[in-house]
C-alpha cells in the first residue's frame, strides 16, 4: 500500500531514495519474497510514483477515495482480486527494514495453512505485514477510515511472527534520517540522499 499523502514527512515517502532504489522500490521487491503478483494501491502521488520507480509491480490500482485513509486501499485491493484468490499478503511501502528471511517464512506458513490469518508481530496486536485469508475479507471490507485490519487480525487470532524491522517504519524527516542511516550501517544503500 503506497497511496497516502505523506502529509507528516512534506514529501511522498514512496520516492525517498535509499541508494538502491526508492522506497517503493524496495517494498515491491519485498512483496516479491511472498507472491509473484504484486499490486501496488496508490494514491495521492500517482502517477508520479509510479514514472520515478525502478522496480515496476504486476499492476497499479489507482484507489479513487484515497483520501480515506488505509481502509481505502484495503478495500480497493481486495475488490481487484479475482474468485480463485485464497488470500492476500499486504505490506506497506515504508517498512524498508523488514527481515528477508521473517518474509519467507510468513509466506511459507501463509501456504501451509491458508485459511489461517497471519501478522507481524508488534506484542501487543498483530500488524503488517499480513496475510489475509479470503474469509476474513468480509470483516477487512467494513474498515473506515485511516485504519488498517490490525483490529480484524486481532478478532481473528493471526499467528504472530517476529519481523526485523516493523518498528522502523517512516512517518517523518526524524524516522527517515534513523532509517537511512540504519541503512547505511547494514551496507543496504549504496549513497546518502538529502534530508
Amino acid at each position: 500500500m503506497a497511496a497516502g499523502a505523506s502529509s507528516r514527512m512534506g514529501r511522498p515517502k514512496a520516492l525517498l531514495e535509499t541508494g538502491q532504489g526508492t522506497l517503493l522500490d524496495r517494498a515491491i521487491l519485498q512483496a516479491r519474497q511472498l507472491s509473484t503478483s504484486v499490486t501496488v494501491a496508490t494514491g495521492a502521488w500517482y502517477p508520479l510514483v509510479r514514472f520515478r520507480g525502478r522496480v515496476q509491480p504486476s499492476r497499479w490500482l489507482p484507489v479513487d477515495d484515497w483520501m480515506e485513509g488505509m481502509s481505502a486501499s484495503l478495500r480497493a485491493g481486495l475488490l481487484s482480486l479475482g474468485p480463485e484468490a485464497k488470500g492476500v499478503f499486504v505490506l506497506l511501502a515504508d517498512q524498508p527494514l523488514l527481515d528477508s528471511n521473517a518474509l519467507v517464512a510468513m509466506g511459507a506458513a501463509a501456504r501451509c495453512v491458508p485459511d489461517q490469518a497471519v501478522a507481524a508481530d508488534y506484542g501487543n496486536c498483530p500488524g503488517v505485514p499480513a496475510y489475509l485469508p479470503r474469509w476474513l475479507w468480509p470483516r477487512v471490507m467494513e474498515l473506515e477510515g485511516d485504519r488498517g485490519a490490525a483490529a480484524v487480525l486481532q478478532w481473528a487470532g493471526a499467528t504472530r511472527v517476529g519481523i526485523t524491522g516493523v518498528f522502523d517504519d517512516i512517518d517523518t524527516p526524524e524516522d527517515w534520517r534513523a532509517v537511512r542511516k540504519r541503512l547505511s550501517q547494514t551496507g543496504q544503500t549504496t549513497r546518502q540522499s538529502r534530508p
